[in-house]
């Protein structure tokens, strides 16, 4: 019987088809172009390869085409039922509840299957990095559950290049960054053609101050990276904050222009929404300029895209567009849509939430003590948000500016002495001295 990579059985007959499976798959875990029709290739050669179609409609979801990814995984199940072993039919039912949306089943659902099959990467890759069901759930502690989810697979997995990459940017999220960052480059050493594995050492340097570092790591990296890569536009975003951390606001806003602007970044909607209102609010809130219809376009690009949007992550970006654009019928909506939630229990990610959609729309409106006001209480469960530190931080950055021009400077100086003891920032530095009133 033919075998994935990490020597699982595949329930194909057609050696061409599974290795073009596993080409697929390496690919998709690398974040580099060429997974789609690689996939596609395997369906080609053997229609009735429900794994094939299980990982193709992975990617439809990662892209939101929802009622194509809901069709193609229907037929992997409908395969597998009729020829599967007890792994691939696992397999399937977990992508099932992802692809479904069913987060709170999926995640257990994953765990159970990884202690019966560890070496799984398609599951295995389901609960980790800034976008997965552990990010997402709303726990507090999903850095730390990332990590020891790792640390409990890595002797399954030893010198893998994908698990690697994965394992080091856990480590680096919960704390642990320079270990995290050795991890990420032997794997990065065993596969550079990584973009996965790039990023996470972009975000190791971010959390240690190597921005300069960073630069160079993608300015020599990046040309092998075709545009189409689904983090091509991410790590150019990740410049764009080093350029912003050195005072260059001219640099950070040609990112967006040459690389960001949703018309030109062929990314995953979810990266090219948070990329580009973050990045705009990082600008707007230092008081810098942002193209004429700049916010307008990021509204646009949205619009259709968001409209049943259940997750905090997705709220908060969401409301920095409102919030931005003035639109009032959309702060109003969203705030009620979210504060009923909450009444009804309905928020994984609990009361930051409606505060936190609160504190943005009084800092458009530059109502600077009121912003302050929402975010005191809640600043602490910033980690319930999901995504990134590097992307929750756009939030501490609000409170901070509302704190210094409200005029709270001992406040505002506590939580930079903290930030600037946990990761030297020449931006935050300038920040003290203001806050030193």
């Amino acid at each position: 019987m033919e075998e994935d990579r990490y020597g699982l059985p595949l329930s194909t007959s057609s050696a061409e088809a599974a290795a073009a499976y596993r080409e697929g798959i390496d690919l998709l875990l690398a974040f580099w172009p060429g997974a789609t029709d690689a996939l596609e290739r395997a369906i080609m050669l053997d229609p009735d390869f429900a794994l094939a179609h299980a990982a193709r409609a992975r990617i439809h979801a990662i892209y939101m085409q929802r009622e194509a990814a809901l069709q193609t995984i229907k037929r992997a199940r409908d395969l597998i039922a009729k020829r599967g072993t007890e792994r691939e039919q696992s397999h399937v039912a977990t992508l099932v509840l992802t692809i479904e949306g069913r987060g709170t089943e999926a995640l257990p659902s994953t765990l159970t299957h990884l202690a019966s099959w560890p070496r799984d990467a398609m599951i295995m890759a389901l609960p980790l990095g800034a976008f997965g069901l552990l990010a997402f759930s709303g726990r507090a502690d999903h850095d730390a559950a990332r990590r020891d989810l790792c640390d409990r697979f890595a002797a399954d997995y030893g010198e893998d290049w994908w698990f690697m990459s994965n394992h080091g940017w856990a480590l680096t999220e919960a704390g642990d960054v320079s270990q995290g960052r050795a991890v990420t480059e032997r794997s990065f050493a065993l596969r550079r053609r990584n973009a996965y594995a790039v990023h996470a050492l972009l975000h190791a340097m971010f959390e240690a101050g190597a921005l300069d570092q960073a630069d160079a790591l993608v300015n020599d990296w990046i040309g092998d990276y075709d545009r189409t890569g689904m983090l091509h536009g991410h790590i150019c975003w990740h410049q764009a904050l080093g350029a912003l951390d050195r005072g260059d606001a001219a640099g950070a806003l040609k990112v967006y222009t040459d690389v960001l602007v949703p018309t030109m970044d062929t990314a995953p909607p979810l990266n090219t929404l948070s990329d580009c209102a973050s990045l705009l609010w990082r600008l707007m809130a230092e008081n810098n300029p942002v193209p004429d219809g700049a916010w307008a376009d990021v509204a646009s690009y949205a619009s259709p895209r968001f409209t049943g949007s259940t997750l905090a992550f997705i709220e908060m970006h969401l409301m920095m567009i409102a919030a931005a654009t003035n639109d009032t019928a959309a702060l109003k909506g969203r705030l009620a849509a979210i504060e009923r939630r909450q009444a009804e229990g309905m928020l994984p990610a609990g009361r930051i939430v409606p505060h936190m959609l609160r504190a943005l729309r009084a800092f458009a409106e530059e109502n600077w003590r009121s912003c302050a006001r929402e975010l005191t209480p809640v600043i602490g469960d910033l980690a319930r948000i999901g995504g990134s530190h590097a992307q929750r931080e756009v939030i501490e950055d609000t409170y901070i500016l509302a704190l210094i021009r409200s005029g709270s400077l001992a406040k505002a100086r506590e939580v930079l002495d903290a930030r600037l003891h946990r990761r030297p920032s020449a931006r935050d530095s300038r920040w003290r001295a203001l806050a030193a009133g």
